[in-house]
């Protein structure tokens, strides 16, 4: 389990490629909840998930357990 420092979904990426089977995400929604209450925690949510999908994407993973070390350089 990874947590501490989570703040992006490459954070997510990069905790999974180096052997994380859980990442914790708190901040962030913390943080959206205070600026916009649950209409912000969504928002932020939706955000997260858009660019751990667009980041796999541009690793040619089509699949979390495709993300190992070999996604590393």
């Amino acid at each position: 389990m990874m947590d501490s420092g989570i703040r992006r979904g490459s954070d997510v990426l990069k905790a999974l490629a180096l052997g994380a089977r859980f990442v914790f995400l708190g901040r962030p929604f913390i943080y959206a909840a205070s600026v916009g209450g649950a209409e912000g925690v969504r928002h932020a949510i939706t955000l997260l998930r858009d660019e751990v999908d667009r980041n796999m994407a541009m690793l040619g993973a089509q699949t979390l357990s495709d993300v190992n070390r070999s996604v590393i350089a």
